[in-house]
């Protein structure tokens, strides 16, 4: 049995989503736009840090940018268990990707607190920065230090679309990335860790179900195909004597759809997310194009093939039009199945609750991904409506974050052996 009833506040996760919300960069449009080593960011992490320490949790911020407040155990000898998401967005997303996972983490907390709820481990609660790979390319910039998989002289060579490097911009908002050293995690330290998240999918919706417990995280291999053509006159050059880069381009985002529908590529999706062309003008042919590409997979060695064979074939489409390619690699992560003990004390969690949890992987990436390499981790899902994610429209109902966040407490709990 629960001792206490930790049963979460709809209304007070309803205004820290709405408080997280509301950060967003001035005039970008619609949605949240807030992105990774912006001040914006860490006016998110601040507020973050402001609600935890009120709460009495002793918070500091690493070398990386990562948040984290900590709420004693009965035996400080233990290692701690964990749980958080992070506040970095994409461009004009929605008010749940992240926020869920961090206000949940922030409303945990409160029930602890206020209830005075005993637990033997030390409780971590984390806002890892620049889990969004949309500035730099690289998703979890914060947490992949935290696990020792991005190190300080990875980080000059990653560079937003103004030519900002992540050095550069983590310096610009206070942190040392020559010290990011300093914010590895020891695996001696973790006992485990858990994320809740939305689904960012419809595999719950469609199924009816309120909740899901994740049992294999999707990797990603993200790279940029640099493609140089001769711009010329739109109306002065007959085709036959045209290198048009944007048409090559086009070609090859073609290529790169058939081949992830390809029936050998089962499980793999492959994106274009991000098209630039120059000169930019209605008049002129295009001279350059550079695609953004993302590929992920369930199965490590298909989603390298397919990225491996995405470049071969760009390179074989640009011969053949008289197009030069260039290819810049950004960023490879393979996907990782979750602990099983993990996994089943979730659903054990979820069950005591009247629950029953929904096993399914997660095609997006996260966190929990990164700290797996650190400690035994695990993901809760709650649905999101119509399956939408990384944009305004994102909705997940606060009766279900409640719900999710009611059953990442008795996870915890479960996980420190209060609960059996």
């Amino acid at each position: 049995m629960i001792p206490v009833d930790l049963a979460a506040d709809q209304a007070r996760l309803r205004e820290l989503i709405d408080t997280f919300a509301t950060l967003s960069e001035p005039d970008s449009g619609p949605g949240v736009t807030r992105l990774a080593y912006t001040p914006l960011e860490r006016r998110a992490h601040a507020v973050f840090a402001d609600r935890m320490s009120a709460l009495g949790l002793t918070v500091h911020s690493d070398a990386a940018g990562n948040t984290i407040a900590e709420l004693p155990g009965d035996d400080p000898a233990l290692p701690a268990i964990g749980t958080g998401s992070h506040l970095d967005s994409v461009p004009n997303a929605g008010s749940y990707d992240g926020i869920v996972g961090v206000c949940g983490a922030m409303e945990a907390a409160r029930l602890l607190v206020e209830h005075r709820v005993r637990h033997r481990h030390p409780v971590r609660f984390v806002v890892f920065a620049a889990e969004e790979g949309a500035r730099f390319g690289q998703a979890c910039t914060g947490s992949r230090i935290a696990a020792g998989l991005t190190g300080a002289d990875d980080l000059p060579g990653k560079h937003d679309a103004n030519g900002v490097s992540l050095a550069e911009a983590m310096a610009s908002v206070a942190l040392d990335p020559a010290a990011v050293h300093s914010a590895r995690w020891a695996p001696a330290d973790w006992a485990a860790f858990v994320e809740l998240h939305i689904e960012q999918g419809g595999v719950l919706e469609a199924a009816g179900a309120r909740i899901g417990v994740v049992d294999l995280i999707s990797g990603s291999t993200r790279f940029r195909l640099e493609l140089t053509g001769r711009a010329s006159h739109s109306g002065g050059t007959p085709m036959h004597l045209r290198a048009d880069a944007v048409t090559a381009a086009a070609e090859v985002v073609l290529l790169i759809e058939a081949l992830a529908n390809d029936e050998h590529n089962e499980g793999t999706r492959a994106t274009v997310g991000k098209i630039e062309v120059a000169p930019g003008s209605m008049t002129t042919i295009a001279g350059a194009a550079t695609l953004w590409v993302d590929v992920r997979g369930t199965d490590t060695d298909r989603q390298r093939r397919t990225a491996r064979e995405i470049v071969a074939k760009a390179e074989e489409i640009c011969a053949r039009r008289g197009i030069g390619l260039r290819t810049e690699h950004l960023a490879d992560t393979p996907p990782v199945r979750l602990p099983a003990e993990v996994r089943d004390g979730l659903a054990a969690a979820c069950r005591m609750l009247g629950l029953e949890p929904r096993v399914l992987p997660s095609g997006a990436s996260h966190d929990a991904q990164q700290i797996n390499h650190v400690t035994p981790t695990g993901m809760i899902f709650v649905p999101s409506r119509d399956g939408i994610s990384h944009d305004p429209a994102e909705w997940t109902s606060i009766a279900d974050i409640a719900l999710g966040t009611t059953a990442l407490t008795a996870s915890l709990l479960r996980l420190d052996g209060r609960l059996p």
